[in-house]
């Protein structure tokens, strides 16, 4: 019998729950070569998706794909371990399926994480972004269809990316003495990197920095009301701007040339956020 997206996160739910019944705080999405910050969750479950009923499988080398429910202090912590991306051969409704559990988890507040590649000009690899806006070139929502779990059909996307949020991470920036960059982000299907003159439009509609994922969840997470923050790690410059090709082992050398950077900037975030 065909299950319904609804009947298929009870499921993963039920599932869930056999192995913890904590209600997190906060939850992060872990980009490209950032998956190691869930190993530093203490008292922690981790749950393999591909064990969970119905959650897409990740397949990006350098995304482990767990669920890892743990503690920073005492802020109950959901880190996602690797997302899934549509370029993957995932239907849209499946990339923000992480989503939708989290809603379901109790999750009210998430911080999205990408590796990114910069089109500011005064960007350089491993800047770390704050995330004020995006603009959506995936040409796709999660929300088309029947609308799920009381989401709303015509949802505003009004101050998506929370200002008090932004205004946080900066602080702790200063407070780490972690120079921060701010920029709206450019998310396009992938996997193609984009050409330099690709590059030059999205620049010209205000992009700082490209993606392949991130909006989905977004969008999503928007939706079901949850308060939102992200963060671009940039690892590279775009073509057209860097001379040099791109590939994603430059992606996942430069992120774990920052992770501890990061690290450090995301535990003291998600413990501020968490708190509120």
């Amino acid at each position: 019998m065909t299950r319904t997206l609804e009947e298929k996160i009870k499921e993963s739910i039920a599932y869930i729950r056999q192995f913890t019944s904590m209600q997190p705080d906060v939850a992060v999405i872990l980009g490209s070569g950032l998956g190691d910050f869930a190993d530093t969750l203490t008292d922690a479950v981790k749950i393999p998706t591909t064990d969970i009923p119905y959650f897409p499988r990740s397949t990006v080398h350098g995304h482990k794909g767990n669920l890892v429910f743990g503690y920073l202090k005492d802020v109950q912590v959901l880190a996602v371990q690797g997302r899934t991306h549509f370029y993957e051969g995932h239907s849209i409704q499946d990339v923000a399926y992480v989503v939708r559990v989290m809603a379901e988890l109790g999750v009210e507040r998430l911080l999205v994480t990408n590796a990114a590649g910069g089109t500011n000009p005064r960007f350089t690899p491993g800047d770390l972004m704050i995330i004020v806006d995006h603009i959506n070139f995936m040409f796709r929502n999660p929300l088309r269809g029947k609308p799920v779990g009381g989401e709303p059909r015509w949802p505003d996307m009004y101050n998506t990316y929370d200002a008090q949020f932004a205004d946080i991470i900066e602080q702790v920036g200063i407070d780490l003495k972690i120079p921060l960059k701010k920029g709206v982000l450019f998310v396009s299907p992938g996997p193609t990197y984009e050409t330099a003159s690709e590059v030059q439009m999205a620049r010209r509609f205000g992009a700082d920095a490209l993606s392949m994922s991130t909006v989905p969840e977004v969008i999503v997470a928007k939706a079901r009301g949850m308060r939102i923050a992200g963060i671009s790690c940039i690892t590279n410059m775009a073509t057209g701007i860097s001379q040099t090709p791109l590939s994603h082992e430059e992606v996942t050398e430069i992120a774990n040339l920052v992770k501890n950077k990061f690290q450090r900037l995301v535990s003291e975030v998600l413990v501020r956020i968490g708190k509120i």
